[in-house]
């Protein structure tokens, strides 16, 4: 698979990462994602202290190609938005792994459960 897929994070079929840390996630989206979007132009993501559900979209991201919305891998809290990316989006075709759009204070920890790794993950975009 050409497409980078860092083994110690976790992943969802809508190609968004996560990145646990205690009860804090760390999200964004994929190199997969990225590489299908094209250059992204501008990201726009939840205000801090708002609640994020697991499938339920909190944000989007807009391509020179589409624009995408971007769907909670868990369910929570915002609790800080990376500016960098909303000020400067190629950050996130540049590095989509360090580029995370939210932190979120997790609500359920069982919905990790839910999650795919990294080899499912990779399977996963082998067939689309």
């Amino acid at each position: 698979m050409s497409h980078l897929v860092p083994k110690e994070l976790k992943y969802t079929k809508d190609h968004e990462w996560v990145n646990t840390e205690g009860e804090i996630a760390q999200i964004g989206i994929t190199d997969f994602a990225q590489s299908a979007l094209g250059d992204i132009v501008f990201a726009e993501l939840p205000e801090v202290g708002s609640e994020v559900m697991a499938g339920k979209a909190f944000g989007v991201v807009e391509s020179v190609k589409s624009v995408s919305d971007l769907y909670a891998p868990l369910s929570g809290q915002v609790v800080e938005t990376n500016g960098e990316v909303e000020t400067d989006p190629k950050k996130i075709s540049e590095a989509p792994y360090k580029a995370w759009m939210i932190k979120v204070k997790i609500k359920d920890p069982a919905e990790i459960q839910n999650l795919l790794d990294s080899s499912a993950y990779e399977s996963y975009c082998e067939k689309a």
